[in-house]
């Protein structure tokens, strides 16, 4: 967490009209602001990661170069660095923490990019998966701000077949006796354990464990990829984050607030940004079919498909092979 800043949002008013007491949003900037401040990146965080994780994609040579480019990392509600579930004073704390919206972290980014470094044009806007859920929103809320966007592996809308493999996570955290409705002394190991192991079934492809891919990774077999990647990864996660995020991430819909009103289709029109649409090929809850939807009711959008067999995990520089696919894309995009 090195030079982490935090933007104090005080009393922020939530879409749901819920007041977030004592917010605050952590952030982490690369590089340097020019005196035009027209190399503006926003590059935004993932469920369950924060800045640490995104800086696999930032570096000299890397499209998100901080040599070239000022890049702003801005962690969301939810993730631990900023107002979470797990750092809020009580009584607001653990299970008590109020909903937050994708709209609700877009909007206090804005903040933080207009009232504290007084940027009013963004290069480009990028994330991957929830990242991407927020980098859709930004371009649909602030056109007029956002020249590019690159959602990898992501979606303007969660789908309903996403938020049913949402409602199987939840659920096997909270069958743990130690849930006690989110306010337990003791973490929920069990339930931590069991959403570890479900989720490595749907954020990776069928190729991907059929061809045991996972050795690439430094796993001999897959139930040491089981345990000591998965489990160890959510072990180390506080569950009422997490459920936080799924939240987030279920009602995620950038037609869903008071500039589109529910008219999804509208929304997408109105994204001007130069916008590569990034799926992965083998995704089995962000599905390439939808982001095709998407595009074709973009006016400025291509398809670019990442061609990997890492299913969800094709923007998680996990292969050397999709991490250098992204990089070119975003140069190219970037480039424009």
């Amino acid at each position: 967490m090195t030079d982490v800043q935090t933007f104090e949002l005080s009393e922020f008013v939530l879409q749901s009209g819920e007041t977030l007491h004592k917010a605050k949003l952590a952030y982490k900037t690369y590089g340097n602001l020019n005196a035009a401040k027209d190399n503006v990146i926003v590059y935004l965080t993932r469920f369950g990661g924060t800045h640490v994780e995104n800086e696999i994609f930032i570096g000299s040579g890397m499209a998100l170069d901080p040599e070239h480019y000022f890049i702003i990392v801005p962690n969301m509600f939810g993730n631990g660095a900023s107002s979470s579930p797990s750092n809020t004073p009580p009584p607001f704390d653990r299970s008590n923490f109020p909903d937050t919206t994708i709209h609700d972290n877009v909007h206090a980014q804005h903040r933080l990019v207009t009232e504290i470094l007084g940027i009013e044009r963004i290069k480009l806007v990028v994330g991957w998966s929830m990242g991407g859920l927020q980098t859709f929103e930004w371009a649909a809320l602030y056109p007029e701000m956002v020249g590019r966007m690159a959602p990898l592996c992501s979606a303007a809308r969660c789908s309903r077949h996403n938020y049913v493999f949402l409602e199987g996570m939840k659920a096997a955290l909270t069958a743990d006796q130690n849930w006690q409705g989110g306010l337990y002394d003791e973490p929920p190991t069990a339930g931590l354990r069991t959403i570890g192991r479900a989720w490595a079934s749907w954020a990776l492809s069928q190729a991907f464990y059929n061809k045991e891919l996972y050795r690439k990774l430094g796993h001999a077999t897959v139930d040491d990829y089981l345990r000591d990647y998965w489990e160890a990864m959510f072990l180390d996660r506080d569950a009422n984050n997490m459920l936080s995020m799924i939240w987030t991430w279920q009602r995620a819909d950038i037609s869903v607030n008071d500039i589109y009103n529910g008219a999804f289709e509208h929304a997408l029109g109105a994204i001007t940004a130069k916008s590569f649409v990034m799926p992965g090929e083998t995704d089995l809850y962000f599905q390439a079919s939808d982001s095709a939807y998407e595009v074709d009711h973009m006016p400025n959008a291509e398809l670019r498909q990442i061609p990997s067999l890492y299913g969800h995990l094709a923007a998680g520089g996990k292969d050397p092979a999709d991490t250098k696919f992204i990089n070119e894309t975003l140069k190219e995009l970037l480039a424009r």
